[in-house]
């Protein structure tokens, strides 16, 4: 009977750990390799040194795989094809996605920054007015991302014809790491980027800032639709951890901006000087904070561009999980 009751229970202790161990959640979250996008790069340096910021107040169970992206379209494209549930992005690309969608696939959870944009010229550029622009080439980071919409909305308030070809100013999607060399060499005359890449140009082309963006959404969190519906407890603390991150960040800029260094030369090889880091600083204003306002002036931007047609309803934007 002993061998009996002993093999009995060690079957159970074989098969125990099998019943009591919860499967991982695994949260697919985006970021991109910018200052702007702060949050995001900061939490993905304390996930790459394991003191993961999220993930300790997400609990044991749950784990964190970060993807980064160069601009808002392809982030949009992922939630959409499912291979991605979270993500810091731009106000233009998440608009264009939610109304897209008709308001069934995106949600704004959380704020991020405002401002950190700006339109740059080289520093002994004849464009002293808007209207020097005619027949110049300005470079944006891509296609329909944020400061793409802010630059032609900005063209065409100023009168220009701006096609997504040509016109009057030709405005050349360039990926930000790509924009200096180009810039440098005399194939774009402006450009109208986001920080680091804008305090980079100015520090190594000797750009001078013609337009500084401020009045404008620059970064959101966002949500895919079936992420909130289906993990709302997890989404709700996801955001909360977003408010405690920005504030960390406000509170502890010394310690925010080495990590933020850190982090972007592990994703794009690329050295970012403190001065330059600090620099770029300054244009950004980190919040959590989601304005109605700039949503309205965002949306604006979007059909001034051409970029959002029809029913611009965004009533179902912004949810707090």
């Amino acid at each position: 009977m002993k061998i009996k009751i002993t093999a009995i229970i060690g079957m159970f202790l074989l098969w125990a750990p099998l019943v009591t161990a919860e499967e991982k959640t695994v949260i697919r979250f985006g970021h991109f390799p910018n200052i702007t996008h702060a949050q995001g790069v900061i939490a993905h340096a304390f996930t790459r040194q394991s003191k993961g910021w999220f993930e300790k107040r997400l609990g044991p169970n749950v784990e964190i795989q970060w993807f980064t992206y160069n601009a808002g379209p392809s982030a949009m494209e992922a939630i959409f094809a499912g291979s991605l549930d979270i993500t810091y992005v731009g106000p233009s690309p998440a608009l264009n996605a939610y109304l897209k969608s008709n308001g069934e696939e995106i949600r704004v959870i959380s704020g991020a920054a405002n401002a950190g944009a700006a339109l740059v010229v080289k520093a002994d550029s004849p464009i002293k007015t808007p209207a020097d622009f005619r027949g110049k080439k300005i470079a944006t980071p891509q296609l329909g991302n944020t400061q793409d919409i802010s630059c032609r909305a900005w063209l065409k308030a100023h009168g220009f014809n701006v096609t997504q070809t040509g016109g009057d100013v030709t405005v050349i999607p360039t990926a930000n790491p790509d924009q200096l060399g180009l810039f440098q060499s005399g194939g774009v005359d402006a450009v109208w980027t986001v920080e680091p890449w804008v305090s980079r140009l100015e520090r190594d082309a000797k750009a001078r800032v013609f337009l500084e963006d401020k009045d404008t959404i620059t970064t959101w969190l966002v949500s895919s639709v079936k992420f909130l519906r289906d993990r709302r407890d997890l989404a709700k603390k996801i955001a909360d951890a977003n408010v405690e991150l920005t504030k960390w960040i406000q509170e502890n800029e010394p310690e925010a901006q080495k990590l933020l260094i850190e982090e972007l030369k592990a994703e794009t090889r690329a050295d970012f000087s403190p001065d330059a880091v600090a620099q770029a600083w300054k244009r950004i204003q980190f919040t959590s904070e989601v304005s109605r306002d700039l949503i309205a002036k965002s949306v604006q931007d979007g059909k001034d561009a051409g970029f959002l047609k029809g029913s611009t309803d965004t009533s179902k934007l912004i949810e707090t999980p």
